[in-house]
């Protein structure tokens, strides 16, 4: 698949890119090998299901989940399928497989494609920041990347995973670019940037691994990332026992999971510590804390992100692309597998399934 480095020079040169020079200069140790059909499909179908086992529970604290549900390990009664126990679709599965299909149509990354599509279809339980981003698109007959919202929330980083498959040699500039140009489409902040960067490169050495890393070369591999390309602009907590705490993005998380390691937390533990709501302060260390704990067991690591977190669908999403992604399909509970619908969108169920098989068979390598 082609890449956009013309194009993001031209938004680089126009301000509308924050990162680090680096960015163009891609990963220092690059990654190469192929990619099977089976961890293809692992990735893709472990998002869509961490998606959907969360996203009936969204936005709880573990604690109230756990009274009212106790452990969630299946899919719950889902008031858009008439209570059925079956795997649904939220935004977050909706604007991934979106940005697959542009993908796997166009033969590259588009970002006014993607744009078109997330503007002309509707959105389940769609954020804040999308919503703005919609409505400047509308407003605004200006370029695409004009209309993505300065916010720190996680809504491209839930939607960028498949951006991983787009090169076969493997992580690149050029792949660092197209997650970059992917995220400032809706979110344009410097830590949306980096995390979407570290997340692609992250997935796309999982892809690669031939056995799970441990937990510390997971973080340190995404951390790094991070702080290579993240600029130094400054967050503060809003939420949790770190509010008040200011600095840099890869500051802040290399922070958070050294007190993790430190007080040896469980992953609620670290979650409640952090708190795991939307943001990428919150977002980001719930999603590496858990891949460190149990990155090798795949159906602990997403029964871990949707009973332990606030945004656990998101959350979710992020860990069972991971896991997916090291272990494949076959890894994934069957349970998991057949009671999920498919859906992207209201009536067209099984389209998951078609888009992973396409994916599957034209872009695995190995």
């Amino acid at each position: 698949m082609s890449n956009n480095l013309s194009l993001a020079a031209q938004v680089i040169s126009e301000g509308y890119l924050p990162a680090r020079s680096a960015l163009l200069q891609g990963p220092r140790e690059p990654v190469r090998g192929g990619m099977s059909g089976d961890r293809i499909r692992g990735m893709l179908l472990g998002l869509a299901i961490g998606d959907a086992l969360g996203n009936t529970s969204e936005g709880l604290d573990a604690t109230e989940r756990e009274l009212e549900y106790g452990e969630i390990r299946d899919y719950l009664p889902n008031p858009h399928a008439s209570e059925r126990r079956v795997g649904l679709p939220s935004d977050d599965s909706q604007l991934a497989f979106w940005t697959l299909e542009s993908m796997l149509e166009l033969g590259q990354l588009d970002p006014e494609d993607l744009g078109e599509r997330f503007a002309t279809r509707p959105i389940f339980g769609i954020g804040g920041t999308v919503r703005e981003f919609l409505r400047k698109r509308a407003e605004c007959p200006v370029p695409w990347y004009r209309c993505g919202v300065e916010s720190a929330g996680n809504g491209a980083l839930m939607r960028i995973s498949p951006v991983a498959l787009l090169h076969a040699e493997g992580t690149s500039a050029a792949l660092w670019l197209d997650a970059a140009l992917a995220s400032i489409v809706t979110h344009r902040d410097a830590a949306s940037v980096a995390s979407c960067v570290a997340w692609v490169d992250l997935l796309a050495t999982l892809l690669r691994e031939s056995s799970p890393p441990s937990g510390d070369a997971l973080i340190e591999r995404f951390v790094a990332t991070v702080d290579q390309v993240c600029t130094e602009q400054r967050y503060r907590p809003r939420d949790g026992r770190y509010v008040g705490r200011e600095g840099t993005f890869p500051a802040y998380l290399d922070f958070v999971l050294a007190e993790a390691r430190r007080h040896a937390w469980s992953t609620r533990e670290a979650c409640d510590a952090w708190s795991s709501g939307a943001y990428l302060l919150e977002t980001v260390p719930s999603v590496l804390w858990i891949l460190a704990r149990y990155g090798d067991d795949p159906e602990e690591a997403i029964v871990r992100a949707v009973n332990d977190t606030r945004d656990n669908d998101t959350i979710a999403a992020v860990v069972g692309a991971a896991v997916g992604a090291l272990h494949g399909e076959r890894a994934l509970p069957n349970r998991w597998r057949t009671g999920l619908l498919g859906r992207t969108q209201a009536g067209d169920d099984g389209r998951v399934f078609q888009l992973v098989g396409t994916a599957a068979r034209r872009l695995a390598t190995a």
